[in-house]
């Protein structure tokens, strides 16, 4: 079972707990800070990291994933490469569904095999920090909702790195439900006026195969619950109840049975995201939908025109 984050994580500004760790993450961002980078630039394959400072629910899959569908309408050939973890099956799954797929649990490695494969593009889901790969194009990802939390990193916050170090990357890109923008834009501004700032939004593409006219129970494992039920929210769903568990977390028959029981006496349908279908049995819980969305980039041609030049 995954433990969620702690709440103070997300909190707009540090709590006590949060200064009394904060010394632990100075000294941690210090050692990470002398660690050596590969500088080697990375021959006949471009590739793109779509990566975050933040821990977890940022849209990193979405966008890849994005990246990966608009790039192939430019006739490129693309791979997607993800580090395999073993806890990590939804996202590669649905990565798989969409994409050439190249797991290992080296980043490394698995570049040498596109390469070897004559890939135009790789597209990394995840790996900013991987200090292995000198990455042609880096996409910063932050959610809306959360967007950096309390400010601090690791173990005080949720950044993997200081928000200051965004001066050193050119190209953010904002997922969610489009809120919150105008104080995000003015924070990034602040640390680097020449940011490129792209934006997403969640859109839900079968709605169509529900009725808007009944009332739903909600359930998520993904890194941004709320992301989740917001974007129902806006497109007319009726959430009267909503549950969050765990960055996927695998659901047991007694989770099930509590989230159908929930339903039953709310008189409610169920429903849950494509990733957390993948981990549910679903000849056992045939009434559990899910909904599946996708990435609507604003500006689709200036990001395309950011990651390959034309």
């Amino acid at each position: 079972m995954k433990l969620k984050k702690p709440k103070f994580w997300d909190k707009s500004k540090p709590n006590l707990i949060a200064y009394l760790l904060n010394p632990f993450a100075l000294l941690i961002q210090l050692i990470i800070s002398i660690l050596p980078r590969n500088k080697n630039k990375i021959k006949n394959i471009k590739t793109i990291c779509v990566g975050n400072i933040y821990i977890g629910g940022t849209g990193k899959t979405s966008l890849a994933l994005k990246l990966n569908k608009l790039l192939n309408e430019k006739k490129l050939k693309t791979c997607l490469i993800k580090k395999d973890y073993v806890n990590q099956k939804d996202e590669q799954n649905l990565l798989s569904n969409n994409g050439n797929l190249i797991l290992n649990k080296d980043r490394s490695k698995a570049l040498e095999e596109a390469q070897k494969n004559n890939y135009d593009v790789a597209i990394f889901d995840d790996g900013l920090q991987d200090r292995s790969i000198n990455y042609e194009i880096k996409l910063i990802c932050f959610n809306d909702l959360n967007w950096i939390g309390n400010g601090l990193t690791l173990p005080a916050g949720p950044l993997r790195e200081s928000f200051s170090n965004l001066r050193n990357y050119k190209d953010i890109v904002i997922n969610g439900n489009l809120e919150n923008l105008d104080k995000i834009k003015s924070q990034l501004q602040k640390i680097n006026p020449n940011l490129n700032i792209h934006l997403g939004k969640y859109i839900p593409i079968n709605i169509n195969d529900f009725d808007l006219n009944k009332k739903y129970l909600a359930f998520s494992g993904i890194g941004n619950h709320l992301s989740f039920i917001h974007m129902m929210k806006k497109n007319d769903f009726d959430i009267i109840h909503h549950i969050e568990y765990p960055d996927h977390y695998e659901y047991n028959k007694n989770d099930l049975e509590e989230i159908t029981s929930i339903a039953e006496k709310n008189k409610c349908e169920i429903i849950t995201t494509e990733k957390d279908i993948l981990r549910i049995d679903k000849d056992i819980y045939q009434n559990i939908k899910y909904i599946k969305s996708e990435l609507e980039i604003l500006n689709e041609e200036i990001l395309i025109k950011a990651v390959i030049g034309k």
